[in-house]
């Protein structure tokens, strides 16, 4: 089978026994942190890429996208809703009525935000009723004043569905008393656990109950909006909040997620940008070790490079026996790199569980952060982008050992070997 010549002879320096065995190391060094640094590229992008789909679906998945907030409740919105549904754009809406304040059950104080939804709508834009661990989202409907608790709320009142809460809204009432907190009753009917932060900070109550315990008058304060790409919001609730101002011949406020939760979305991405800046500098001195290796072996084939070039090989051709063996080098540790890293990145979060269930660890506190385990979501993309990275790397780290072989000259190094 014909090969070219140039080819062969790369193969065949690579798979030689090497006389000086230092060379052969370095080699080895090179190939292995090539390893080691595209498997840990590959899983740390992997991490990251599961951080911004938990950010996606399960934090941007129960917040809003966008609302639209008016002055005082109101009961002839549904018209608005019906327009707003038939954009492409849009694939929900649904009423809202928000406030804050403190529940108190067995001792325990809980500061929450108190969202009044519609139960039978609150589908099309949250992901809540998908995620409800104990009763259903719609037995906020079976009875007056009751509510709704993330299982981090209840687990720190100490309470189940079927308790009751006190929720103080921190709206003082001038009384005989003095002036004293509103206090109201209210029975659990369910808990939701999306598995992150919002877990520990929301409770639902019905639509209507919210406006009464808030004091907002009858119907709904806001308007709730989910969009197909939720990277639309910010420019089309604009757009959307002038069209309705206008058609209700008064302004209106609103807002996007990219207020409440724009930063951490932004911190994700920077993060991944910067982590894949500096393990991209671990595989170029992976890299750039074959630089020493392929020195070395240029200085200890001398002889050989000027019998080659004597019987007619070209600089060239000299040039393209190193650049072989040094990208052989780079494409091993790369390929071993990728069949270490994509099973790691495919199985992070069971090893981590395992790991912490063993030792008795958690990496991630459910009550500091907005996760509760290690996220990894792998992208071929990233894979593709890491393989031609590392190779690419490599064949760069050729040039030079492979340009300074081909400017040896033959008759000063027969010379001196005679």
């Amino acid at each position: 089978m014909f090969k070219p010549l140039t080819l062969c002879i790369g193969l065949r320096y690579t798979r030689a026994k090497r006389r000086n065995h230092f060379i052969s190391f370095i080699s080895a060094v090179s190939m292995a942190g090539l390893t080691l640094g595209v498997a840990v590229l590959i899983l740390v992008l992997s991490v990251l890429n599961g951080f911004d789909r938990e950010l996606r679906t399960r934090i941007l998945g129960t917040v809003p996208h966008a609302l639209l907030e008016f002055e005082n409740a109101r009961t002839d919105l549904d018209p608005i809703a019906k327009q707003l549904s038939s954009n492409r754009s849009i694939v929900g809406v649904a009423p809202l009525n928000q406030g804050e304040g403190l529940l108190v059950a067995n001792g325990r104080t809980v500061s929450v935000a108190v969202l009044g939804v519609d139960p039978e709508r609150e589908s099309k834009v949250s992901i809540l009723p998908e995620h409800m661990t104990e009763g259903e989202f719609t037995d906020l409907n079976a009875q007056r004043f009751s509510i709704i608790l993330g299982s981090g709320v209840a687990a720190n009142l100490g309470v189940i569905p079927g308790d009751q809460v006190t929720l103080l809204i921190p709206e003082a009432t001038l009384s005989l008393a003095g002036v004293t907190p509103r206090l109201k009753r209210l029975q659990v009917v369910g808990l939701f656990e999306v598995g992150a932060q919002l877990d520990n900070q929301l409770a639902f109550v019905e639509l209507s109950d919210a406006a009464r315990l808030f004091k907002l008058g009858k119907g709904a304060a806001a308007l709730r909006l989910q969009f197909d790409n939720l990277f639309d919001a910010p420019k089309l609730i604009r757009q959307i909040a002038q069209e309705v101002s206008t058609s209700l011949s008064r302004p209106i406020r609103y807002q996007d997620w990219t207020r409440t939760q724009g930063n951490l979305f932004e911190a994700i991405q920077l993060e991944k940008t910067m982590i894949a800046l500096l393990l991209t500098l671990i595989i170029a001195v992976a890299a750039f070790n074959i630089v020493s290796t392929l020195v070395m072996v240029v200085t200890d084939k001398r002889s050989d490079i000027a019998i080659l070039k004597t019987i007619g090989l070209p600089p060239s051709g000299v040039m393209s026996v190193f650049v072989v063996q040094g990208t052989l080098v780079g494409v091993i540790g790369t390929v071993f790199g990728v069949i270490l890293g994509v099973p790691l990145a495919l199985s992070i979060t069971e090893i981590l569980s395992f790991v912490e269930s063993v030792f008795g660890f958690y990496l991630f506190n459910p009550s500091a952060y907005f996760i509760s385990d290690l996220p990894s979501e792998l992208s071929w993309s990233d894979v593709g982008f890491v393989t031609a990275l590392s190779i690419g790397l490599s064949l760069l780290a050729t040039l030079y050992p492979a340009l300074k072989a081909s400017r040896i000259v033959p008759a000063e190094v027969l010379n001196h070997e005679r």
